[in-house]
Order: structure tokens, then C-alpha cells, then sequence
């Protein structure tokens, strides 16, 4: 792993809630809350105050109860929803300096474009099913201001080799596919601007175990060949445990614990982590 000194991604007091919360859940402590949700109110606090930093070439691992907040999480990293408040800082842009979540929606566009890629754990949400495989490649080049041809499909096929989807296959729709190829397309297309953050939802989720298993191989080779920084989310330990550098453990929309993954998965200090540590022993 590189030198851990500037954080590729620092994310700092992160909050997501749904609804506008009442002077019952703003008191978090003696408020009438069961787990993240408000009973007076029903406000949902999907994330609280979540931070963490992620380095160059490091893949931080994130797990946690389905409703830990984990997916909303990723999806405020990749701007598709709006944050409540919070910082993040991207070194791509302005040298690291500016809270891109205040940015304009043309600023947080230029850094989906060119500083991160994503692969969603439903792949009709990162691929246009009706667009040919080397197509979707192409309308993340052409996003990110390409506008040559030849270079996009070059870029494409190699893309699309790399990932193992057969060159006589690389004009078929997705639609097409089986869901451990349509996911190999998305990460293709998620690579497609070298971007140096790549962020992973789920993305074994419903696929069968030997195709979960290439799926991690690549995803594995691709980071070592390309030291790329992944935050990678799964509820699957053995997933983490195979990729993941580092560990963040979500409950009820926090960070309950942190730190290297083997120190996590061996040495558990959280009664929750512990708990889902020995429910797969």
C-alpha cells in the first residue's frame, strides 16, 4: 500500500436523515427512537456523523445489517442523492481543499466524470440495457468531454477484454447478459476515465458463487494493476475479509467500529461486530 498521507477521499461528519425531525429525535439521547427511526416523528436517520478517510492504492471495506446505512452512504458519495450536512474532500479536485458536497450539480458532475467510477449492486442502475456493451463504455468517455471516436473504441474493446467479455460479444445489449457479465461490464464502464476512486455496492449480491469468485479475482487484479482506492460495501464477511485493507463497521445509520480488517474480523471489540463476526464462524 502507498504512503498514507493525503486522503484520496475524506468524508467528515456526514449526516443523511429522511424527514425534518422533531425536538424528540433532535435530542438523540433521551429522544423516543427505536434504533435510527423517531416514533414521535418518524424521521429516518440514515447516516450519523460518519467519517473516514480513504488513501491511495487502499480498499476500505464497509459492512453492517441491511438498514445500517450503508447503500445510502454510497449513494451520497457518488452524489446521487443530497446529503443533509456534512464534508468531503476529493484530491483530484481543488487540490483536495473544497467541500465538494456545496458544490454546483456541474461541479459534482465533473468529478462523477472524470474522479470516480461506480458499480451499483443492480446493474439496471450503472448500464443503459438497450445501449451495446462498448456503447455504455463510450457514454462515460463522452460524459467526461471525448468526443474521438476511434480512441473510444479502442479504449472500450480493451476495457471490455480486460474484464473477459469476448470481443464477438462487445456490440450485444447487456440486456443480454448473465448478471456476472453485466457486472463485469459496469466495472468496465466504471474504469472507463482511470478515475482514482472506485466505489463497489454490493456488487456480488444475487450472482452464483463461482461467478462471485471471478468477479473478485478481477476486481482484485484490477486494483493491484491499477492501484486504484476502492470503498467496497457488502454484508458479506468473506467478501471484505478478501478485499478489503481496512474495515468500517455501520449500526443504525453510525461508524461503530474501525480499523485494519484482519484486527476486525479477529479481535472484534463492538458487541455488535463481535456478533457478526461469530454468526459466521
Amino acid at each position: 500500500m502507498a504512503e498514507l498521507e493525503v486522503p484520496v477521499l475524506s468524508v467528515k461528519q456526514l449526516n443523511k436523515q429522511f424527514g425534518n425531525g422533531c425536538p424528540s429525535c433532535k435530542d438523540k439521547e433521551s429522544g423516543d427512537m427505536i434504533k435510527n427511526y423517531c416514533r414521535e416523528c418518524g424521521t429516518v436517520y440514515a447516516c450519523r456523523d460518519v467519517t473516514f478517510d480513504v488513501y491511495q492504492g487502499e480498499v476500505l471495506g464497509i459492512v453492517g445489517e441491511s438498514g445500517s446505512g450503508k447503500s445510502t452512504l454510497m449513494k451520497s458519495l457518488y452524489f446521487d442523492q443530497e446529503v443533509t450536512n456534512g464534508e468531503m474532500y476529493v484530491a483530484g479536485f481543488e487540490n483536495g481543499k473544497k467541500n465538494v458536497l456545496n458544490e454546483s450539480a456541474q461541479k459534482k458532475r465533473y468529478i462523477r466524470n472524470h474522479l470516480m467510477g461506480k458499480v451499483y449492486q443492480n446493474p439496471i442502475l450503472g448500464l443503459k440495457m438497450n445501449f451495446s456493451s462498448i456503447g455504455n463504455i463510450a457514454e462515460k468517455l463522452i460524459s467526461a468531454g471525448n468526443r474521438h471516436v476511434g480512441s473510444m473504441e479502442t479504449r472500450g474493446a480493451s476495457l471490455l477484454e480486460e474484464v473477459n467479455i469476448p470481443i464477438h460479444r462487445m456490440k450485444e445489449e447487456p440486456r443480454n447478459f448473465s448478471g456476472g457479465m453485466q457486472q463485469r461490464v459496469q466495472i468496465a464502464k466504471a474504469l472507463s476515465n482511470n478515475p482514482p476512486i472506485l466505489l463497489l455496492d454490493e456488487v456480488t449480491t444475487g450472482l452464483d458463487l463461482s461467478v462471485q469468485a471471478s468477479v473478485l479475482d478481477l476486481i482484485k487484479g484490477l486494483q493491484r494493476e491499477l492501484n486504484i482506492s476502492i470503498v467496497l460495501v457488502s454484508h458479506d464477511l468473506g467478501v471484505i475479509r478478501m478485499l478489503a485493507d481496512r474495515t468500517l463497521v455501520m449500526l443504525e445509520g453510525k461508524v461503530v467500529e474501525q480499523g485494519l480488517t484482519d484486527q476486525i474480523l479477529e479481535d472484534p471489540q463492538h458487541p455488535y461486530t463481535q456478533q457478526l463476526v461469530h454468526s459466521l464462524l
